[in-house]
């Protein structure tokens, strides 16, 4: 997918090929922006790093084996671009050392299955939530309001909103705990 003068061309949206690398590159956004920010300390600088991450897997769309794994080729692009990244910013006083930056890389990597599933637990299990007690729980944790901001919005005593919360909190921990546990039994 690169002409003779090594610009990036865009996989062929006709080929079923092509439209299978648009969607496992499109999927793969958040996982792979999540990946780079386990090594860097700051979203803008995985940001930056994703861009060219994002450049680099166009670049080299014709390299992608179907049927691999998407994901852990995206990773190893990324991967040298937070090196080339931290290479350029080596001046930088305060910085991890590369080995301990690749340690961290594959312990993401290896890590990210359970994330994944444990994130689509959650989903799943705040679905299954009543209406009441998922508004709480999304009071309380979408922006950075705390107990007492969410029971003075509710016109509730403080108390009172952390049991509630304390009791969905535990609703929501064991439905992942269950989840996770169905998931393992149907693939063993």
């Amino acid at each position: 997918m690169t002409s003779s003068t090594d610009q990036p061309v865009f996989p062929d949206t006709e080929s079923e090929q092509g439209r299978e690398f648009i969607t496992l590159f499109t999927k793969s956004q958040r996982r792979i922006y999540l990946y780079i920010l386990s090594m860097v300390p700051h979203p803008l600088e995985a940001e930056e790093i994703l861009q060219n991450t994002n450049l680099v897997i166009w670049k080299k769309a014709q390299q992608f084996e179907a049927g691999t794994n998407f994901f852990a080729w995206a990773c190893q692009i990324s991967h040298y671009e937070v090196l080339k990244f931290r290479k350029k910013r080596s001046r930088d006083k305060l910085q991890f050392s590369d080995e301990f930056v690749t340690q961290v890389a594959e312990a993401v990597k290896e890590n990210q299955d359970i994330y994944e599933l444990r994130r689509n637990a959650l989903t799943f299990c705040l679905g299954k939530l009543r209406k009441k007690d998922r508004e709480l729980i999304q009071r309380r944790y979408q922006g950075s309001h705390q107990g007492k901001e969410v029971a003075e919005d509710l016109g509730r005593p403080a108390n009172s909103v952390y049991q509630s919360l304390g009791r969905v909190r535990r609703t929501l921990y064991e439905c992942i705990n269950r989840y996770i546990a169905a998931e393992s039994l149907s693939h063993e």
